[in-house]
C-alpha cells in the first residue's frame, strides 16, 4: 500500500506546513492504461527541467484508494472491452457532458468521492501551490474541492485523447490541455453553454498531447534500423500489442505474417508474457524476420525505424506515432475516445483504417506496395505532431504559478 505522503522530488514541506519560496506541484494521472501515467511522466520531466529547485509530486490517483475500486476501475474497464465493447461505446457517449451536469453524475462522484479519502487528505493537508491532472477522476474530485473552498490553488487538466469527452470539463479550472484546434473549439463551445458570456479561449491551450520529448528527437530511421538490429533490405512493420492484451493480437499477427512479400516485424507486447509466449511459438513463413519484444525502453526508435505501425489508437500512441511520422494502421479501436482518434487521424491522411479483420493482409499489403501513399502519411504525420507539447504544457503551467489567471 502506497504512503499518505507520496515521494517527493525537490524540496520538502516545511515542519509547520507553511508555504515556502519554492512551488510545489502535484500531478495527478490514473493507471487506467498506461497514457494517462506517461502523459504525467512526461510533464514532470518537463517541469523538473524548467522548475529544477521546485517540489514535484506524482501521484496514481488509484494508488490511493482501496482494492476493490482500484480493481473495477481499472482491470473493470478493460474486461467490459473485451466482453462488451458496444456497450462501452454507448456509455462513452451517454456520459459526453460536463461532469459536473446531473443526477447520475453527481451519484457516480459521490461514489467516487467516498473511494479516494486518502487522496482528498493529500490534497487538503499538503500546501500545494499547483495541481495538474492527466485523468478526469482526480480533475472532478479537485475541483468539487475547489467549490467547497477546501483547497485554494490553482490547477490545470491535460486532456490525453484527440477529442474532447464532457467527464474531463470541470470548474473552476484555470488551464485545459489539449491536443487540436477542432479540440479547443469545441471545449471552448461546451464551456461556454449556459453561461451569460463566452469563455475567455486565452484558458484553453492547444498544445497537444505530452510525450516523452525522444519520440521527436533527431535520430536518423537509418541509425534507428542498426541500433534495433533489424534487417533495411525490406518494409519494417511494428505491431502495438499492448501490455493489457485486449483485442485480436494473434490474429493480426497472422495476418501480417501472410503478407507475401518479405518484411521485417517487430511486435512489442509490453508486460503482457502471455502475448508474447503465443507469438513465439506461432508458426509463420521464414521469408520474414520477427522480433517479439516485451516491455522496451526503445519505442521512439522502433517506431522512428517502421514503416507502418499496426495498432490500436490510444491518444499516446497516436501522438508518439506522429511524433515520428510513423504511418498507422488503425485495427479494432476501443469504441469511444479511440474511435474520435482514429476519425482526426484519418481526416488528416496519417493512417488507414481496418474495420474488419479478414482484409487486413490486403490492406497493409497494398499500403507497403505504394511507396507513395507511405511518403504522404508520414508527411501528413509529421504536420499534425506536437513532439513539444510536454515542455508546453510544462511553461504554461510556470506562467500559472506566476499569476492569477481568470477561472473557468
Amino acid at each position: 500500500m502506497m504512503p499518505m505522503t507520496p515521494n517527493f522530488h525537490g524540496q520538502t514541506a516545511d515542519p509547520d506546513g507553511s508555504r515556502g519560496a519554492k512551488p510545489r506541484i502535484v500531478i495527478l494521472s490514473a493507471s487506467v492504461g498506461s497514457g494517462h501515467v506517461r502523459a504525467a511522466q512526461a510533464i514532470e520531466a518537463a517541469l523538473g527541467e524548467l522548475l529544477p529547485d521546485a517540489t514535484i509530486a506524482h501521484v496514481d490517483a488509484l494508488d490511493l484508494t482501496n482494492g476493490a475500486f482500484r480493481r473495477a476501475y481499472g482491470a473493470g474497464y478493460f474486461r467490459a472491452v473485451q466482453r462488451a465493447p458496444r456497450f462501452v461505446g454507448w456509455m462513452y457517449d451517454f456520459l459526453d457532458h460536463p461532469n459536473d451536469r446531473g443526477a447520475a453524475t453527481h451519484a457516480r462522484q459521490l461514489f467516487e468521492r467516498l473511494n479516494f479519502t486518502r487522496l482528498t487528505r493529500l490534497l487538503t493537508e499538503h500546501p500545494w501551490d499547483l495541481a495538474i491532472c492527466t485523468h478526469f477522476l482526480p480533475a472532478a474530485l479537485l475541483a468539487r474541492l475547489r467549490r467547497r473552498e477546501l483547497v485554494q490553488f490553482p490547477h490545470a487538466v491535460v486532456l490525453t485523447d484527440f477529442d474532447v469527452h464532457g467527464m474531463w470539463i470541470t470548474r473552476p479550472c484555470e488551464r485545459f490541455f489539449v491536443a487540436t484546434e477542432e479540440a479547443k473549439a469545441n471545449l471552448a463551445a461546451q464551456l461556454a453553454e449556459g453561461k451569460a458570456s463566452a469563455v475567455e479561449e486565452r484558458t484553453i491551450r492547444v498544445t497537444g498531447i505530452p510525450i516523452d520529448p525522444r519520440f521527436g528527437g533527431a535520430l536518423d530511421r537509418g541509425e534507428a534500423i542498426a541500433r534495433n538490429e533489424l534487417a533495411a533490405d525490406r518494409p519494417i512493420v511494428l505491431q502495438l500489442a499492448g501490455g493489457f492484451g485486449i483485442g485480436s493480437i494473434e490474429r493480426i499477427h497472422r495476418s501480417i505474417c501472410q503478407i507475401e512479400r518479405p518484411l521485417q516485424i517487430v511486435v512489442v507486447t509490453g508486460r503482457n508474457s502471455g502475448a508474447a509466449e503465443a507469438l513465439t511459438s506461432m508458426d509463420h513463413n521464414p521469408r520474414h524476420r520477427r522480433n517479439i519484444l516485451g516491455y522496451t525502453t526503445r519505442m521512439h526508435e522502433l517506431l522512428r525505424a517502421a514503416d507502418v505501425v499496426v495498432t490500436k489508437p490510444g491518444g499516446l500512441t497516436t501522438a508518439e506515432s506522429l511524433a515520428t511520422g510513423c504511418p498507422m494502421v488503425i485495427a479494432e479501436p476501443i469504441p469511444g475516445q479511440e474511435d474520435r482518434n482514429a476519425d482526426f487521424l484519418l481526416e488528416n491522411g496519417c493512417a488507414i483504417k481496418v474495420n474488419n479483420l479478414s482484409s487486413l493482409t490486403y490492406k497493409l499489403s497494398s499500403l507497403l506496395e505504394d511507396s507513395a501513399r507511405l511518403a504522404r502519411m508520414r508527411a501528413a504525420a509529421m504536420r499534425c505532431a506536437r513532439p513539444g507539447a510536454a515542455h508546453d504544457v510544462a511553461a504554461s503551467c510556470v506562467q500559472l504559478l506566476q499569476r492569477q489567471p481568470v477561472l473557468v
